[in-house]
Order: C-alpha cells, then structure tokens, then sequence
C-alpha cells in the first residue's frame, strides 16, 4: 500500500469524541409525539398513544395494554384512532410544548 500522501490522522481527544457524538445523537433523534383522542364536543381527550417519529416511518405504542404499530408518519398513524365512538385524534409534538 502506497503511503504517498497520505496523512496520519490523530485521534480525538475524549472529550472532543463525546462532543461529536452528542451532537450526532441530537441531529439524528426522532421527533416524540402523542396521539390524544377527543372524546365527544371537546367533552374529554384521553392519550391514546406515543410515538416516534424517524425520517423514513413512525413508531406508534398504545398506552392501553402491549399493542404497538408501524407507520409512514406520525399523522398517517391517526386512522387508527379516530371515528372509534365517535372520538377524533389528533396529534401533540412533544417538543412544541416547551
């Protein structure tokens, strides 16, 4: 192998490794949401579920017993939970509530 030009690289630092990987975990992170169903005229609302959301699908668990779903995104996971006596879901970013 012909070393021609080529530089050696030093290795970060500890501290400068972790830096760069907390930064790749916060620009790769899924966006946290719930699903909250309205019960009647806004009688009542229950969380009906929580998700990720990813780049490429959503990640929906019910909050009532061990069910979880797959979805292409978070707002394609409402069908699931709306028109059920009469309830409308709707989604909540988690992080627009801050």
């Amino acid at each position: 192998m012909d070393s021609a030009g080529s530089e050696e690289v030093e290795p970060l630092g500890r501290r400068e490794f972790e830096l760069l990987a907390e930064d790749l975990v916060r620009e790769t992170a899924p966006r946290v949401f719930a699903v909250v169903q309205e019960l009647g005229e806004r009688e009542d609302g229950v969380v009906a579920a929580r998700g990720l959301a990813f780049e490429d699908r959503a990640e929906v668990v019910l909050t009532e017993g061990v069910s979880r779903l797959s979805a292409r995104t978070p707002e394609s996971a409402l069908r699931f939970f709306s028109g059920a006596n009469g309830s409308r879901a709707r989604l909540i970013w988690l992080l627009d509530l801050s």
